[in-house]
């Protein structure tokens, strides 16, 4: 029987960088024999593609990404449509799409999914020709994931100044034009957030009933609201009920379509990382079941 490639992307600087993944760690988790480990480390923005592609090539049998959600992104979108499996070991910040899988933040109970590995399918996002698994948005939710980046603390309490700074400084997106099955929106827009997964990460949803599995995306599209309505959705946020807010209209679809007129250029986050569409046609749809991923055997 041939050795079992494994091939691991790294972001070091996850975690705040105190990660003890290295050679010697990962390889106490397999048999010799049976598996040939190889370590990768990703040291800087979409690294870790050029990796994974690179691992594909040298016949890769599982690749497993060992970060947060943007490393997750990076490594599973050159994995979109092969036979090859996505393996997780959450050590990022927000971990949503692990969490959501059921992926333990336990680095052995992590490790040891991959050792005997139970594979599972799931939906992928894209908008603009960019994969999401998690979750993309456009308005105050984009302004955040600027900000968060600009503050370089990626942490639970960086995210919420980065809110506290949109909060102060936020401008609603006018004049844009959307299609949600069949139906036409044309208003002002506080935020257009489209997810797959039901986590955002740091246990938080806007989207609590969104499936990884069931071929459509679930869209909560919050026309502007004042600086007290926003203070209200931190709340419904922090109890999963953001739909409770009279502003915030729940969609499932299979494709969103927005148009913005004028010249300016629209951000959107993509799972967490800044990514500007740069167009004023935004096209978002879903791919069903087109990554295989390893997820604990419970996982529904």
């Amino acid at each position: 029987m041939a050795a079992k490639n494994i091939h691991f992307i790294i972001n070091p600087s996850a975690g705040k960088g105190k990660s003890p993944l290295t050679p010697e760690f990962l390889e106490q988790f397999f048999v010799r024999s049976l598996t040939q480990v190889t370590v990768k480390y990703s040291n800087y923005k979409k690294h870790a593609i050029e990796l994974t592609k690179e691992s594909i090539a040298q016949g890769a049998d599982i690749l497993v990404a060992c970060g947060g959600d943007g490393t997750i992104n990076e490594v599973a979108s050159s994995l979109v449509g092969t036979s090859i499996p996505l393996g997780i070991v959450p050590i990022g910040s927000g971990n949503g799409l692990a969490s959501n899988l059921g992926i333990s933040k336990n680095l052995r109970k992590a490790l040891t999914l991959l050792r005997n590995p139970h594979t599972t399918q799931i939906d992928v996002g894209c908008i603009n020709g960019k994969y999401f698994f998690s979750n993309t948005g456009l308005g105050f939710d984009a302004k955040v994931i600027k900000n968060y980046e600009s503050s370089h603390r990626r942490t639970l309490l960086g995210y919420l100044q980065a809110c506290a700074m949109s909060f102060k400084k936020h401008d609603s997106i006018r004049n844009i034009a959307i299609k949600i099955n069949d139906q036409d929106i044309r208003t002002d827009i506080f935020m257009v957030f489209v997810s797959n997964s039901n986590e955002m990460g740091y246990k938080l949803s806007l989207t609590p009933k969104a499936s990884l599995q069931d071929g459509f995306l679930d869209a909560l599209v919050i026309s502007k609201i004042g600086r007290l309505k926003m203070l209200w959705l931190g709340i419904l946020l922090l109890m999963n009920r953001p739909y409770l807010l009279k502003e915030a209209k729940s969609f499932r679809a299979q494709k969103i379509e927005l148009f913005k007129d004028g010249k300016e250029i629209l951000d959107s986050q993509v799972d967490g990382e800044l990514f500007s569409v740069g167009n004023r046609h935004i096209s978002i749809g879903v791919m069903a079941h087109a990554l295989n991923v390893i997820a604990p055997p419970d996982f529904q």
